[in-house]
């Protein structure tokens, strides 16, 4: 099975709601699934594909200290920050 994400590709202004699925199929399959995709007017994007995407727009250089990390890390984690000090 190979996992694939798809993407309704519909404009902001039409005011329908897009919804990200992941979807797992056989690869045998995966020449239908996207023509089927395709016909709806549906984005297709592997699994790859968006990993490549999201460190593409990922910034090289982050002025974090490892510290501003771990203190972000345990936020979103914990909802709080904890001090080390």
């Amino acid at each position: 099975m190979i996992t694939e994400a798809i993407e309704k590709s519909i404009t902001s202004n039409d005011g329908i709601t897009r919804e990200k699925i992941l979807v797992d199929i056989p690869q045998s399959d995966l020449i239908f699934f996207r023509l089927f995709a395709d016909k709806l007017g549906w984005q297709f994007k592997s699994k790859q594909t968006l990993w490549d995407e999201f460190i593409q727009s990922s910034p090289e250089n982050v002025d974090l200290s490892d510290e501003e990390i771990m203190e972000e890390v345990r936020t979103v984690r914990y909802g709080k920050v904890q001090n080390n000090s």
